[in-house]
Protein backbone atom coordinates (compact mmCIF):
# COMPACT_ATOMS: atom_id res chain seq x y z
CA UNK A 1 0.00 0.00 0.00
CA UNK A 2 1.52 3.48 -1.13
CA UNK A 3 2.11 5.45 1.96
CA UNK A 4 -0.24 8.55 1.94
CA UNK A 5 2.15 10.72 4.59
CA UNK A 6 2.86 11.34 8.12
CA UNK A 7 0.17 11.92 10.86
CA UNK A 8 0.71 12.86 14.34
CA UNK A 9 -2.02 12.30 16.50
CA UNK A 10 -2.31 14.26 19.68
CA UNK A 11 -5.13 13.47 22.36
CA UNK A 12 -5.27 12.54 26.10
CA UNK A 13 -8.20 10.21 25.50
CA UNK A 14 -6.66 7.20 24.68
CA UNK A 15 -9.74 5.52 23.09
CA UNK A 16 -9.48 8.14 20.37
CA UNK A 17 -6.02 7.89 19.77
CA UNK A 18 -6.47 4.02 19.54
CA UNK A 19 -9.39 4.11 17.28
CA UNK A 20 -8.49 7.02 14.76
CA UNK A 21 -4.31 5.89 14.42
CA UNK A 22 -5.99 2.17 13.36
CA UNK A 23 -8.13 3.49 11.02
CA UNK A 24 -5.86 5.73 9.61
CA UNK A 25 -3.19 3.06 9.35
CA UNK A 26 -5.61 0.74 7.51
CA UNK A 27 -5.93 3.32 4.60
CA UNK A 28 -2.25 3.69 3.84
CA UNK A 29 -0.87 6.85 6.60
CA UNK A 30 2.10 6.49 8.77
CA UNK A 31 0.80 7.64 12.30
CA UNK A 32 2.64 8.79 15.41
CA UNK A 33 0.74 9.42 19.26
CA UNK A 34 0.84 11.03 22.06
CA UNK A 35 -1.55 11.64 24.77
CA UNK A 36 0.37 14.43 26.80
CA UNK A 37 1.33 17.38 25.70
CA UNK A 38 5.40 17.51 26.80
CA UNK A 39 7.73 17.44 24.44
CA UNK A 40 5.16 17.51 21.33
CA UNK A 41 6.72 20.41 19.36
CA UNK A 42 10.11 18.77 19.57
CA UNK A 43 8.94 15.49 18.41
CA UNK A 44 7.28 16.93 15.44
CA UNK A 45 10.28 18.78 14.58
CA UNK A 46 12.46 15.34 14.50
CA UNK A 47 9.30 13.40 13.09
CA UNK A 48 7.97 15.89 10.43
CA UNK A 49 4.51 15.03 9.70
CA UNK A 50 2.64 16.43 7.23
CA UNK A 51 -0.60 16.77 9.61
CA UNK A 52 -0.72 17.29 13.35
CA UNK A 53 -4.55 16.30 15.04
CA UNK A 54 -3.97 18.25 17.78
CA UNK A 55 -6.29 18.14 20.96
CA UNK A 56 -7.15 21.56 22.27
CA UNK A 57 -7.95 20.65 25.61
CA UNK A 58 -4.95 18.58 27.09
CA UNK A 59 -4.34 17.23 30.88
CA UNK A 60 -1.75 20.05 31.77
CA UNK A 61 -1.65 22.08 28.82
CA UNK A 62 -4.22 23.99 26.09
CA UNK A 63 -3.32 22.88 22.89
CA UNK A 64 -3.52 26.44 21.62
CA UNK A 65 -0.18 26.95 23.48
CA UNK A 66 1.04 23.66 21.43
CA UNK A 67 -0.05 25.21 17.80
CA UNK A 68 1.51 28.37 18.89
CA UNK A 69 5.10 27.03 19.31
CA UNK A 70 4.53 25.21 15.77
CA UNK A 71 3.71 28.48 13.93
CA UNK A 72 6.63 30.56 15.82
CA UNK A 73 8.71 27.97 14.95
CA UNK A 74 7.52 27.32 11.42
CA UNK A 75 7.69 24.02 11.32
CA UNK A 76 5.81 22.56 7.89
CA UNK A 77 3.56 20.12 9.45
CA UNK A 78 -0.44 21.61 8.75
CA UNK A 79 -2.61 21.49 12.06
CA UNK A 80 -5.70 20.27 12.34
CA UNK A 81 -7.28 21.26 16.13
CA UNK A 82 -9.58 18.86 17.81
CA UNK A 83 -12.09 20.47 19.79
CA UNK A 84 -15.55 19.00 21.66
CA UNK A 85 -16.76 22.33 22.26
CA UNK A 86 -19.91 22.38 20.26
CA UNK A 87 -19.67 26.05 19.54
CA UNK A 88 -16.16 25.65 17.63
CA UNK A 89 -15.47 29.39 18.86
CA UNK A 90 -11.77 28.27 20.13
CA UNK A 91 -11.30 26.44 17.07
CA UNK A 92 -12.03 29.15 15.08
CA UNK A 93 -9.90 31.61 17.16
CA UNK A 94 -6.97 28.72 16.93
CA UNK A 95 -7.63 28.78 12.36
CA UNK A 96 -7.30 32.84 13.36
CA UNK A 97 -3.37 31.68 14.76
CA UNK A 98 -2.98 29.45 11.66
CA UNK A 99 -4.45 26.02 12.63
CA UNK A 100 -5.45 24.44 8.73
CA UNK A 101 -8.58 23.58 9.82
CA UNK A 102 -10.65 21.78 13.36
CA UNK A 103 -13.18 18.94 13.57
CA UNK A 104 -15.60 19.01 16.18
CA UNK A 105 -16.23 15.70 18.42
CA UNK A 106 -17.72 13.18 18.43
CA UNK A 107 -16.58 12.55 15.32
CA UNK A 108 -16.83 10.53 12.35
CA UNK A 109 -13.61 8.73 11.09
CA UNK A 110 -15.00 9.12 7.30
CA UNK A 111 -14.54 12.95 7.90
CA UNK A 112 -11.26 13.28 9.44
CA UNK A 113 -10.30 10.90 5.98
CA UNK A 114 -11.81 13.62 4.11
CA UNK A 115 -10.20 16.93 6.26
CA UNK A 116 -7.07 14.87 6.28
CA UNK A 117 -7.05 13.96 1.87
CA UNK A 118 -7.99 17.94 1.27
CA UNK A 119 -4.88 19.03 3.63
CA UNK A 120 -2.90 16.98 2.06
CA UNK A 121 -3.49 17.79 -1.71
CA UNK A 122 -3.23 21.03 -1.25
CA UNK A 123 0.11 20.73 0.14
CA UNK A 124 0.87 18.59 -2.59
CA UNK A 125 -0.22 21.63 -5.19
CA UNK A 126 1.66 23.65 -2.65
CA UNK A 127 5.05 21.77 -3.96
CA UNK A 128 3.81 21.15 -7.42
CA UNK A 129 3.83 25.61 -7.43
CA UNK A 130 7.17 25.53 -6.02
CA UNK A 131 8.86 23.02 -8.43
CA UNK A 132 6.95 24.36 -11.28
CA UNK A 133 8.89 27.68 -10.29
CA UNK A 134 12.25 26.19 -9.89
CA UNK A 135 12.28 24.53 -12.97
CA UNK A 136 10.13 26.81 -15.21
CA UNK A 137 13.08 27.31 -17.54
CA UNK A 138 13.28 23.93 -18.75
CA UNK A 139 12.18 22.60 -21.42
CA UNK A 140 10.14 19.31 -21.96
CA UNK A 141 10.32 17.63 -25.48
CA UNK A 142 7.36 15.05 -26.35
CA UNK A 143 10.11 12.51 -28.19
CA UNK A 144 13.23 11.90 -29.02
CA UNK A 145 14.45 12.95 -32.52
CA UNK A 146 16.07 10.22 -33.82
CA UNK A 147 16.22 7.50 -36.41
CA UNK A 148 18.98 5.14 -35.60
CA UNK A 149 18.88 1.71 -34.44
CA UNK A 150 21.30 3.34 -31.39
CA UNK A 151 17.97 5.57 -30.50
CA UNK A 152 15.45 2.99 -31.30
CA UNK A 153 17.17 0.17 -29.24
CA UNK A 154 17.73 3.09 -25.89
CA UNK A 155 13.59 3.67 -26.66
CA UNK A 156 13.22 0.31 -25.76
CA UNK A 157 14.85 -0.61 -23.31
CA UNK A 158 13.68 2.57 -21.44
CA UNK A 159 9.84 1.21 -22.28
CA UNK A 160 10.71 -1.76 -20.76
CA UNK A 161 12.29 -0.92 -17.96
CA UNK A 162 9.30 1.19 -17.46
CA UNK A 163 6.99 -1.53 -17.60
CA UNK A 164 8.76 -3.10 -14.87
CA UNK A 165 8.79 0.27 -12.83
CA UNK A 166 12.69 0.22 -12.32
CA UNK A 167 13.45 2.87 -9.70
CA UNK A 168 17.10 3.72 -10.66
CA UNK A 169 18.53 4.26 -13.54
CA UNK A 170 22.32 5.06 -14.60
CA UNK A 171 22.79 6.89 -18.44
CA UNK A 172 26.22 7.16 -19.63
CA UNK A 173 27.92 9.41 -22.67
CA UNK A 174 30.19 11.76 -23.91
CA UNK A 175 28.90 15.60 -23.35
CA UNK A 176 26.28 17.09 -25.27
CA UNK A 177 24.89 13.59 -26.23
CA UNK A 178 21.51 14.21 -25.24
CA UNK A 179 21.75 11.88 -21.75
CA UNK A 180 18.85 14.11 -20.15
CA UNK A 181 16.56 14.46 -22.86
CA UNK A 182 16.69 10.45 -22.39
CA UNK A 183 16.09 11.21 -18.57
CA UNK A 184 13.04 13.07 -18.96
CA UNK A 185 12.13 10.67 -21.41
CA UNK A 186 12.12 7.69 -18.88
CA UNK A 187 10.28 9.83 -16.25
CA UNK A 188 7.84 10.17 -18.54
CA UNK A 189 7.27 6.72 -18.71
CA UNK A 190 7.24 5.32 -16.25
CA UNK A 191 4.77 7.59 -14.88
CA UNK A 192 2.71 6.84 -17.47
CA UNK A 193 2.59 3.30 -16.29
CA UNK A 194 2.02 4.20 -12.87
CA UNK A 195 -0.83 6.28 -14.40
CA UNK A 196 0.10 9.02 -12.46
CA UNK A 197 -0.62 12.80 -13.18
CA UNK A 198 1.26 15.74 -12.26
CA UNK A 199 5.06 13.92 -11.60
CA UNK A 200 7.63 16.34 -10.75
CA UNK A 201 11.04 16.16 -12.60
CA UNK A 202 14.13 17.41 -10.47
CA UNK A 203 17.35 18.07 -11.71
CA UNK A 204 20.72 18.45 -9.57
CA UNK A 205 24.49 18.95 -10.04
CA UNK A 206 26.76 16.92 -8.68
CA UNK A 207 29.57 18.61 -10.14
CA UNK A 208 28.75 22.62 -9.65
CA UNK A 209 28.11 22.44 -5.81
CA UNK A 210 29.97 22.11 -2.83
CA UNK A 211 29.69 18.98 -0.88
CA UNK A 212 27.75 20.56 2.32
CA UNK A 213 25.53 22.53 0.38
CA UNK A 214 24.83 18.99 -2.11
CA UNK A 215 23.67 17.59 0.60
CA UNK A 216 21.33 19.91 2.04
CA UNK A 217 19.94 20.27 -1.54
CA UNK A 218 19.59 16.63 -2.22
CA UNK A 219 18.13 15.69 1.69
CA UNK A 220 17.08 18.49 2.79
CA UNK A 221 17.57 20.62 6.37
CA UNK A 222 15.50 21.79 9.53
CA UNK A 223 15.98 25.33 10.85
CA UNK A 224 19.00 26.03 13.23
CA UNK A 225 21.02 22.66 12.20
CA UNK A 226 23.29 24.64 10.99
CA UNK A 227 24.15 28.34 10.51
CA UNK A 228 23.00 29.24 7.44
CA UNK A 229 19.93 27.11 7.87
CA UNK A 230 17.10 30.16 8.50
CA UNK A 231 14.60 28.10 8.21
CA UNK A 232 13.37 24.06 7.19
CA UNK A 233 13.93 23.20 3.47
CA UNK A 234 12.92 20.35 2.03
CA UNK A 235 15.59 18.26 0.13
CA UNK A 236 14.94 17.56 -3.55
CA UNK A 237 14.05 13.88 -2.53
CA UNK A 238 11.24 15.11 -1.46
CA UNK A 239 10.13 17.49 -3.88
CA UNK A 240 10.68 15.16 -6.26
CA UNK A 241 8.80 12.61 -4.28
CA UNK A 242 5.99 10.77 -7.15
CA UNK A 243 8.60 12.05 -9.76
CA UNK A 244 11.57 11.47 -10.61
CA UNK A 245 15.35 13.11 -9.51
CA UNK A 246 17.75 13.69 -12.08
CA UNK A 247 21.86 13.13 -10.70
CA UNK A 248 23.81 14.88 -13.28
CA UNK A 249 27.49 14.09 -13.39
CA UNK A 250 27.00 11.93 -10.54
CA UNK A 251 30.57 10.52 -11.42
CA UNK A 252 32.22 13.91 -10.13
CA UNK A 253 30.19 13.23 -6.28
CA UNK A 254 31.84 13.74 -3.42
CA UNK A 255 32.95 9.81 -1.88
CA UNK A 256 31.54 10.90 1.34
CA UNK A 257 28.06 11.41 -0.38
CA UNK A 258 28.31 8.74 -2.18
CA UNK A 259 27.60 6.21 1.25
CA UNK A 260 24.76 8.33 1.80
CA UNK A 261 23.56 8.25 -1.72
CA UNK A 262 23.60 4.17 -1.47
CA UNK A 263 21.39 4.28 1.82
CA UNK A 264 18.79 6.44 -0.13
CA UNK A 265 18.78 4.10 -2.86
CA UNK A 266 18.68 1.09 -1.02
CA UNK A 267 16.23 2.13 1.90
CA UNK A 268 14.10 4.22 -0.63
CA UNK A 269 14.43 7.13 2.62
CA UNK A 270 16.29 10.22 3.27
CA UNK A 271 16.84 12.32 6.44
CA UNK A 272 16.75 16.05 6.38
CA UNK A 273 20.26 17.44 7.81
CA UNK A 274 19.20 17.92 11.70
CA UNK A 275 16.25 15.59 11.41
CA UNK A 276 15.67 12.46 14.31
CA UNK A 277 13.82 10.82 11.62
CA UNK A 278 13.83 9.34 8.09
CA UNK A 279 11.09 10.34 5.27
CA UNK A 280 10.01 7.89 3.26
CA UNK A 281 10.51 8.39 -0.20
CA UNK A 282 9.27 6.97 -4.03
CA UNK A 283 11.23 8.61 -6.55
CA UNK A 284 12.67 7.49 -9.68
CA UNK A 285 16.57 8.06 -9.49
CA UNK A 286 18.06 8.43 -12.83
CA UNK A 287 22.19 9.16 -12.67
CA UNK A 288 23.67 10.75 -15.99
CA UNK A 289 27.67 10.71 -16.29
CA UNK A 290 30.17 11.78 -18.94
CA UNK A 291 33.05 10.05 -16.76
CA UNK A 292 34.05 6.51 -17.04
CA UNK A 293 32.74 5.06 -13.60
CA UNK A 294 34.21 1.90 -14.14
CA UNK A 295 37.80 3.31 -14.22
CA UNK A 296 36.83 6.06 -11.11
CA UNK A 297 36.26 2.78 -9.19
CA UNK A 298 39.26 0.89 -10.40
CA UNK A 299 41.11 4.02 -9.22
CA UNK A 300 39.64 4.62 -6.09
CA UNK A 301 37.88 7.93 -6.72
CA UNK A 302 33.95 5.93 -7.16
CA UNK A 303 32.49 3.78 -4.37
CA UNK A 304 32.25 -0.14 -5.81
CA UNK A 305 29.11 -0.76 -3.79
CA UNK A 306 27.31 2.65 -5.46
CA UNK A 307 28.49 1.47 -9.03
CA UNK A 308 27.20 -1.88 -9.10
CA UNK A 309 23.81 -0.27 -7.78
CA UNK A 310 23.45 2.04 -10.01
CA UNK A 311 24.60 -0.03 -13.01
CA UNK A 312 22.06 -2.69 -12.88
CA UNK A 313 20.11 -0.79 -15.19
CA UNK A 314 22.28 1.18 -17.77
CA UNK A 315 22.05 2.90 -20.50
CA UNK A 316 24.90 4.62 -23.21
CA UNK A 317 24.05 7.13 -25.01
CA UNK A 318 26.66 7.20 -28.22
CA UNK A 319 28.15 9.95 -29.69
CA UNK A 320 26.91 11.74 -32.77
CA UNK A 321 29.50 10.36 -34.88
CA UNK A 322 28.36 6.94 -34.62
CA UNK A 323 24.87 8.04 -35.11
CA UNK A 324 24.86 9.21 -38.69
CA UNK A 325 21.31 8.64 -39.31
CA UNK A 326 20.04 11.15 -36.48
CA UNK A 327 22.50 14.49 -38.51
CA UNK A 328 19.68 15.43 -40.67
CA UNK A 329 16.39 14.99 -38.13
CA UNK A 330 18.19 16.99 -35.60
CA UNK A 331 19.41 19.58 -38.07
CA UNK A 332 15.92 20.15 -39.52
CA UNK A 333 14.29 19.77 -36.02
CA UNK A 334 16.23 23.06 -35.60
CA UNK A 335 16.53 24.64 -38.53
CA UNK A 336 12.13 24.89 -37.34
CA UNK A 337 12.98 25.73 -33.74
CA UNK A 338 15.18 28.82 -34.09
CA UNK A 339 13.54 29.95 -36.99
CA UNK A 340 10.14 30.48 -35.05
CA UNK A 341 12.45 32.34 -32.51
CA UNK A 342 13.60 34.79 -34.74
CA UNK A 343 10.53 35.40 -36.17
CA UNK A 344 11.60 34.00 -39.66
CA UNK A 345 9.13 33.92 -42.09
CA UNK A 346 10.45 31.62 -44.28
CA UNK A 347 12.27 28.31 -42.91
CA UNK A 348 16.09 28.01 -43.81
CA UNK A 349 17.38 24.60 -45.95
CA UNK A 350 20.42 22.98 -46.47
CA UNK A 351 21.67 22.34 -49.96
CA UNK A 352 21.91 18.65 -50.82
CA UNK A 353 26.24 19.59 -50.68
CA UNK A 354 26.17 21.43 -47.18
CA UNK A 355 23.60 18.41 -46.22
CA UNK A 356 26.45 16.14 -47.14
CA UNK A 357 28.89 18.09 -45.30
CA UNK A 358 26.92 18.06 -42.10
CA UNK A 359 26.70 14.22 -42.38
CA UNK A 360 30.73 14.17 -42.73
CA UNK A 361 31.45 16.45 -39.73
CA UNK A 362 32.96 14.13 -36.35
CA UNK A 363 31.02 16.56 -34.10
CA UNK A 364 33.02 16.31 -31.12
CA UNK A 365 30.72 18.40 -28.93
CA UNK A 366 27.62 15.94 -30.47
CA UNK A 367 24.10 17.23 -30.53
CA UNK A 368 24.99 20.79 -28.67
CA UNK A 369 27.86 21.26 -31.19
CA UNK A 370 24.70 21.02 -33.90
CA UNK A 371 22.46 22.90 -32.25
CA UNK A 372 24.92 25.99 -31.95
CA UNK A 373 25.68 25.78 -35.25
CA UNK A 374 22.41 25.83 -36.78
CA UNK A 375 21.44 28.60 -34.49
CA UNK A 376 24.55 30.58 -35.83
CA UNK A 377 23.18 29.75 -39.64
CA UNK A 378 20.13 30.41 -39.18
CA UNK A 379 20.53 34.07 -37.09
CA UNK A 380 23.63 35.49 -39.08
CA UNK A 381 23.43 34.21 -42.33
CA UNK A 382 20.78 35.68 -45.01
CA UNK A 383 20.48 33.43 -47.33
CA UNK A 384 17.24 30.80 -47.39
CA UNK A 385 19.37 28.13 -48.57
CA UNK A 386 22.52 27.19 -46.87
CA UNK A 387 25.49 26.11 -49.10
CA UNK A 388 28.92 24.80 -48.13
CA UNK A 389 30.46 27.83 -47.87
CA UNK A 390 28.59 29.05 -45.15
CA UNK A 391 28.99 25.70 -43.46
CA UNK A 392 32.59 25.37 -44.44
CA UNK A 393 32.80 29.25 -42.65
CA UNK A 394 31.05 28.51 -39.54
CA UNK A 395 32.49 25.05 -38.95
CA UNK A 396 36.15 26.35 -39.02
CA UNK A 397 35.62 29.53 -37.27
CA UNK A 398 33.82 27.06 -34.60
CA UNK A 399 36.46 25.14 -34.16
CA UNK A 400 39.38 26.95 -34.79
CA UNK A 401 37.94 30.10 -32.68
CA UNK A 402 37.30 27.36 -29.37
CA UNK A 403 40.64 26.21 -29.64
CA UNK A 404 43.17 27.51 -27.34
CA UNK A 405 46.44 28.42 -28.01
CA UNK A 406 49.38 27.74 -25.77
CA UNK A 407 49.23 31.45 -24.88
CA UNK A 408 45.68 30.63 -23.69
CA UNK A 409 44.19 32.82 -26.51
CA UNK A 410 41.99 31.60 -29.34
CA UNK A 411 42.88 31.79 -32.89
CA UNK A 412 41.79 33.98 -34.79
CA UNK A 413 40.15 32.31 -38.27
CA UNK A 414 41.51 34.10 -41.84
CA UNK A 415 38.06 34.70 -42.63
CA UNK A 416 37.00 36.61 -39.66
CA UNK A 417 34.38 35.43 -36.83
CA UNK A 418 31.52 36.87 -35.21
CA UNK A 419 32.69 38.13 -31.97
CA UNK A 420 29.36 38.56 -30.58
CA UNK A 421 28.63 35.00 -31.74
CA UNK A 422 31.36 33.36 -30.23
CA UNK A 423 30.91 35.81 -26.63
CA UNK A 424 27.21 34.40 -26.83
CA UNK A 425 28.21 30.80 -27.32
CA UNK A 426 30.54 30.63 -24.62
CA UNK A 427 28.60 31.94 -22.33
CA UNK A 428 25.68 29.66 -23.09
CA UNK A 429 28.57 26.80 -22.22
CA UNK A 430 29.30 28.06 -18.84
CA UNK A 431 25.63 28.78 -17.66
CA UNK A 432 25.21 25.32 -18.83
CA UNK A 433 27.75 23.59 -17.44
CA UNK A 434 27.01 25.42 -13.70
CA UNK A 435 23.34 24.54 -13.97
CA UNK A 436 22.47 28.19 -14.11
CA UNK A 437 24.69 29.21 -11.40
CA UNK A 438 25.54 32.85 -12.22
CA UNK A 439 28.10 32.86 -9.60
CA UNK A 440 29.77 29.70 -10.44
CA UNK A 441 29.68 29.85 -14.68
CA UNK A 442 30.91 33.91 -14.12
CA UNK A 443 34.08 32.14 -12.52
CA UNK A 444 34.43 29.62 -15.47
CA UNK A 445 34.75 32.82 -17.71
CA UNK A 446 36.95 35.30 -15.00
CA UNK A 447 34.42 37.92 -15.18
CA UNK A 448 32.59 39.51 -12.50
CA UNK A 449 29.51 38.45 -11.65
CA UNK A 450 27.90 41.82 -12.63
CA UNK A 451 29.88 41.66 -16.25
CA UNK A 452 27.92 38.22 -16.52
CA UNK A 453 24.08 39.50 -15.44
CA UNK A 454 24.98 42.71 -18.76
CA UNK A 455 25.67 39.82 -20.43
CA UNK A 456 23.25 37.36 -19.90
CA UNK A 457 20.18 40.27 -20.12
CA UNK A 458 22.01 41.29 -23.67
CA UNK A 459 22.33 37.90 -24.97
CA UNK A 460 18.58 36.99 -23.65
CA UNK A 461 19.80 33.97 -22.03
CA UNK A 462 17.31 34.03 -18.85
Amino acid sequence: MKNKGRIFLVDDDELIVATLSRALRNIGYDVATATRAEGIVSKVKSWLPVVVLLDIRLAGRSGIDVLKEIIRDELPAQVVMLTADGTAETAVNAMKLGAADYITKPFDVDEVKIVLENIIEKEKLKQEVVYLRKVQSEVFEKEIIGRSPAVQKIKSKIEKMADASISTILITGESGTGKELFARYAHRLIRQKKEEGFSPFVKVNCATLPEALLESELFGHLKGSFTDAKEDKKGLFELGNGGSILLDEIGDMQQSLQGKLLRVLEERKVRPIGAGEEVPIDVTVIATTNVDIAEAVAKGNFRMDLFYRLNAFYLHVPPLRERLEDILPLTEYYLSYYGARSNQKTKKSFSPEAAQLMQAHSWPGNIRELRNLVERLVVLEPEEVILPRHLSQSLTAQSEALHPLSSGMFRLPAAGISLEAVERDLIEQALERSNYNKTQAAKLLQISYDTLRYQVKKFKLE
